[in-house]
């Protein structure tokens, strides 16, 4: 008789926690999840901006203007806003401290973006003048 954790023969295998019987595991070569995610099928991000991307003809003024849908509908959330719309208001605020926030973390990415730029040029400069010294030494000691 086998003890706990040992197969009965040699050579068989043994069936539990982590180790499917083989004839149940997945073959080779083969997914998992054979319906799976399509190929090219766009995630939810892409397909907003790609809607909000898009243009749209608007009256203002009493001319025709073509602007995104994005501008027209920060304009609407805007005139709303202005008009007394407690909600829209609400959200204007929402949406421009968002904004802001944005700039500033560009903002300071650029600033070290720039500070690091400056510094790899220093670098550069450094060496290639230290190597224009070099080969006036050594045309110096030769003639």
């Amino acid at each position: 008789m086998a003890k706990n954790g040992e197969a009965k023969e040699p050579g068989t295998y043994l069936v539990g926690y982590g180790k499917p019987p083989i004839r149940s595991r997945f073959k080779k070569g083969r997914s998992g999840n054979p319906q799976g995610r399509p190929k090219g099928s766009l995630n939810f991000a892409t397909v907003l901006l790609r809607t909000l991307r898009e243009k749209v003809v608007i009256h203002e003024n009493g001319k025709r203007r073509v602007i995104t849908k994005l501008e027209a509908s920060l304009k609407q959330l805007v005139n709303k806003a202005t008009a007394g719309d407690l909600r829209a208001l609400s959200h204007l605020i929402g949406v421009t401290i968002a904004a802001e926030q944005s700039a500033a973390e560009e903002s300071a990415a650029q600033d070290v973006l720039n500070e690091l730029d400056r510094e790899v040029m220093t670098n550069m400069i450094r060496r290639y003048s230290q190597s224009i010294k070099g080969v006036n030494e050594d045309e110096k000691t030769s003639n």
